[in-house]
């Protein structure tokens, strides 16, 4: 089922790491209930994955591109947002993943607030016990995990900015809001609930 495959995080990270389909007049995918199924990827299909769902009375169409797609029999108006008619059951256990942790942390390294070359830390070495859980890893760059190395935070003479700790679903949608995709259609606006300043 499409549905399940947009939620997938694979399929999600894909379409903010390549050049596809996807980003020729995507599609936002509105739940039942008329909000994003994710921010952060955005929910969005390409069009004709849209078109197919409308066509098969899975989803209704909201809001239209300006232009449409033809057929020898027919034109029809290329939606640009969709909602879907039965209502997904979003998941409320978050995934121990390495992009939901570096969104957790939103995208810094949790030693020196650096957005370039990430990787992730373990708090308390593995060396010397540490688990890698959500309450025991970090984002960090790769200059702060190499100056730290196996050592604590007090032999390395390091301070975290935020205890690491593990997020719940609507913590993670929140801080994804933060992070607006480049492309904005402007019949998403009233949909996503951005913060005022962030639209700019």
């Amino acid at each position: 089922m499409r549905v399940l495959e947009t939620m997938d995080e694979n399929f999600r990270t894909d379409f903010v790491r390549t050049s596809t389909e996807l980003k020729r007049n995507p599609v936002l995918v509105l739940n039942a209930d008329y909000r994003p199924l994710s921010y952060y990827p955005l929910s969005l299909w390409p069009w004709q994955d849209a078109i197919k769902a409308a066509y098969l009375d899975r989803v209704d169409i909201v809001a239209e591109y300006g232009h449409f797609v033809r057929s020898p029999s027919v034109q029809i108006r290329m939606p640009s947002v969709i909602a879907l008619r039965e209502y997904v059951n979003l998941k409320k256990q978050v995934a121990f993943t390495r992009f939901n942790l570096f969104l957790r942390d939103e995208f810094r390294c949790q030693y020196c607030g650096s957005e370039s070359d990430l990787t992730f830390d373990h708090v308390v070495p593995r060396a010397r016990g540490g688990t890698t859980t959500w309450t025991n890893v970090v984002a960090a760059c790769s200059c702060c995990n190499l100056i730290k190395g196996s050592r604590s935070l007090k032999q390395a003479g390091m301070s975290l900015h935020r205890a690491p700790r593990k997020p719940t679903s609507r913590e993670l949608q929140n801080i994804g809001r933060k992070f607006p995709p480049n492309h904005l259609h402007e019949s998403w606006v009233d949909y996503l609930y951005w913060d005022a300043e962030l639209q700019a």
